[in-house]
C-alpha cells in the first residue's frame, strides 16, 4: 500500500518541539545553525567602491541589527554567537542575478518593507542596490526577500547586503522637517495634461519609478529613484512659470506602505491582542520592521529546519490523520493567522493541503500547530510540509492586493435567495466550501477553495440577469482572522459563520512568547 506521503510528495517530519525553532533568532546558541549559512540570511554581496563593482567576501549577518531591546536575553543570545567579522550594519539591500531589461518600476514592485532612499540599476552587472532610510527596513525587506525566494522574469534572484552607509545630510533634514519621500505630489493639474508630459518635467530631477494620474481628482504622483531628486523636484518645480500655480508636495513612498496583513503579523508576533492590530499602523516605523523582519527569519528557520533548504518560501502545510467525519467548512474553522490561496482536502485518505498566501503565515502556522497542537473531533493531527508550492501566481498576488479572497459577498439579497440556490449557481466555477447568509443583513458569503474561483465567479456572475442588482465583491477570508485561544475541541461542530476557535496563541501571547515557553518545559 502506498503511503499518502509518497503518493503526494509530502515532506512531512515529525518534530520535537525543541527541534521545532532551531537555527531561529529565537534559539539561543544556536544561530549559526540556519544563519551562518550563507543560502539562507546573508550571501556574499558585492558592494559599490569608486565607481568599480568589485566583489567582498564580508557580509553583515541578519542578527547584528535586531532589536536587542525587544526581545531581551533571548535575541541578544542569538547577537553574541554572531559573526566577530561584523562591524556595521547596514541600509543598502544588493540583489544580483537581476535580468538586465527590468525596470525600476518592475524591482521596486517586490518592495513593501519601508521608504527608499536611493535606487541605483546597473544593468549591464545583472544587479541593483536599493537603500532603505532605516536599517530595520533593509532587514526586513532583506529577510523577507530570501523567504519568498524573490524572482524576476522567472530568474531566482541573489539577495545580499550593499556597503554600509549614512543618509545624506540634506536629505535627513527634508525628511525630517517636511517629511520627504521620493514621491512627489502634484495638486490641482489641467485637465488636459499627459503622463509624457509629466515624465518629461519631471524626469530633468532624476530617474522615474512610477507616473500615477487621478484625473477626477485632479492630481498625480510622481516616483523617483531617490530623494534627492525628489527635494530637487519640490523646491525648483514651482519656481517655474508652468507649475507656479499647481500644489507640487511630497506623497507616501508606495513602498512603505503597511498592509493590514503586515499589521496583523506584526502585531501577533508583538503579542498584540486580536482586535488592536490598527495600533500597529501607528506605531513606530522601525519597530514593524523589526518585528516583521524577525518574523520572516523565524520562518525561514522554520521552513528549512522542518524541510531542508529546498523548502525555504514554501506556502503549502500538510494535514493528515484528520477523522472521517471531518468537513472542509471544519477544517477551514480552525485555519487561523493569513488569506488561503488553495486548500486541497481529500477525505479518503484523511489529508488536506493548506497552501497560504504568504509563506510567513504557512511557517507560523505549521510551527503553531506543532506546539500546540491542532484539533478536529478530538483527534490531534500530523502537520507537516506538503510539496513545494512555489512563488504566488504574479496574477493572484495583484488580485490580493487589489482586495481579493476566495470568500464572495452577495449583498441585496432577499429571502428567496437560499444557501442552497447560492451553493447550485456559484458551483459552476469551482469547488465550494462554505455558503452563508445573513437574513438579518439581506447578505450572504461563498467561500470557494481557491481564490482563483472567486475571481472567475465574481467575473462570472455579474453577467447574470438575476444578479445584476445585487452588490458582488470580495468578502474576508475567516482563515486570515488573528487566531484565538485553544479550544481541544475545534471543529467539532459546524459553524455557519465560520466563528470556531482555532489552536493558536491566545490574545495577547506573540509567536516569540509561545517558541521561549516550549524551550523552557524542553
Amino acid at each position: 500500500m502506498v503511503s499518502p506521503a509518497a503518493q503526494y510528495d509530502i515532506q512531512y517530519t515529525p518534530l520535537l518541539p525543541s527541534q521545532l525553532l532551531l537555527g531561529s533568532p529565537f534559539q539561543p546558541g544556536t544561530p549559526s545553525a540556519a544563519f551562518s549559512n550563507p543560502q539562507i540570511a546573508f550571501p556574499t554581496s558585492p558592494t559599490m567602491s569608486a565607481g568599480a563593482f568589485t566583489p567582498t567576501d564580508q557580509y553583515i549577518p541578519y542578527q547584528s541589527y535586531m532589536d536587542l531591546a525587544s526581545f531581551g536575553d533571548l535575541t541578544a543570545a542569538a547577537a553574541a554567537a554572531a559573526s566577530p567579522q561584523v562591524v556595521q550594519a547596514s541600509r543598502t539591500v544588493y540583489l544580483g542575478n537581476v535580468p538586465s531589461e527590468t525596470t525600476a518600476e518592475e524591482l521596486l514592485s517586490h518592495v513593501h518593507s519601508g521608504p527608499v532612499e536611493s535606487v541605483r540599476m546597473l544593468p549591464e552587472k545583472n544587479c541593483a542596490f536599493i537603500s532603505f532610510l532605516d536599517i530595520a527596513s533593509a532587514s526586513h525587506f532583506h529577510s523577507d526577500a530570501i523567504l519568498r525566494k524573490l524572482s524576476i522574469r522567472g530568474q531566482d534572484i541573489k539577495v545580499g547586503w550593499g556597503k554600509p552607509s549614512t543618509v545624506p545630510m540634506n536629505v535627513l533634514m527634508a525628511v525630517h522637517q517636511s517629511n520627504a519621500s521620493r514621491n512627489v505630489y502634484l495638486g490641482n493639474l489641467p485637465e488636459d495634461i499627459t503622463e509624457e508630459e509629466i515624465r518629461e518635467d519631471l524626469g530633468r530631477f532624476g530617474s522615474i519609478d512610477t507616473v500615477k494620474l487621478v484625473r477626477e481628482k485632479p492630481i498625480g504622483f510622481v516616483h523617483l529613484l531617490s530623494i534627492s531628486s525628489a527635494i530637487k523636484a519640490v523646491q525648483q518645480l514651482p519656481q517655474e512659470p508652468k507649475w507656479a500655480n499647481r500644489k507640487v508636495f511630497y506623497g507616501k513612498d508606495r513602498c512603505a506602505y503597511v498592509s493590514k496583513t503586515q499589521q496583523q503579523n506584526a502585531a501577533q508576533f508583538l503579542g498584540i491582542s486580536p482586535g488592536y492590530e490598527h495600533l500597529v499602523a501607528g506605531a513606530d516605523r522601525d519597530m514593524i520592521s523589526n518585528a516583521l523582519a524577525q518574523q520572516s527569519a523565524a520562518a525561514a528557520a522554520v521552513a528549512t529546519t522542518a524541510g531542508g533548504m529546498a523548502n525555504l518560501g514554501n506556502r503549502t502545510v500538510y494535514l493528515g490523520s484528520i477523522h472521517p467525519e471531518t468537513t472542509i467548512e471544519e477544517i477551514c474553522n480552525v485555519v487561523r493567522g493569513g488569506l488561503l490561496h488553495q486548500i486541497r482536502y481529500i477525505p479518503d485518505k484523511h489529508i488536506c493541503f493548506v497552501t497560504f498566501v504568504d509563506p510567513t503565515v504557512a511557517a507560523q502556522f505549521f510551527a503553531m500547530s506543532n506546539v500546540q497542537g491542532l484539533m478536529i473531533h478530538n483527534r490531534r493531527l500530523k502537520i507537516g510540509w506538503g510539496k513545494h508550492s512555489g512563488p504566488l501566481p504574479t496574477a493572484i498576488a495583484l488580485a490580493v492586493t487589489a482586495g481579493a479572497s476566495r470568500n464572495v459577498y452577495i449583498g441585496n439579497i432577499d429571502e428567496s435567495w437560499t444557501e442552497e440556490r447560492l451553493r447550485q449557481d456559484f458551483s459552476e466555477y469551482g469547488e465550494i466550501e462554505l455558503v452563508n447568509t445573513l437574513r438579518e443583513k439581506s447578505c450572504a458569503f461563498v467561500n470557494f477553495t481557491n481564490i482563483a474561483n472567486a475571481i472567475k465567479a465574481i467575473e462570472g456572475i455579474k453577467q447574470k440577469e438575476e444578479y445584476r442588482n445585487f452588490k458582488i465583491n470580495f468578502g474576508k477570508d475567516r482563515c486570515g482572522n488573528a487566531p484565538r485561544p485553544m479550544n481541544m475541541n475545534a471543529g467539532h461542530h459546524s459553524h455557519h459563520n465560520g466563528a470556531s476557535n482555532g489552536n493558536a496563541p491566545v490574545a495577547g501571547e506573540s509567536y516569540k512568547e509561545v517558541v521561549v515557553s516550549v524551550m523552557i518545559c524542553c
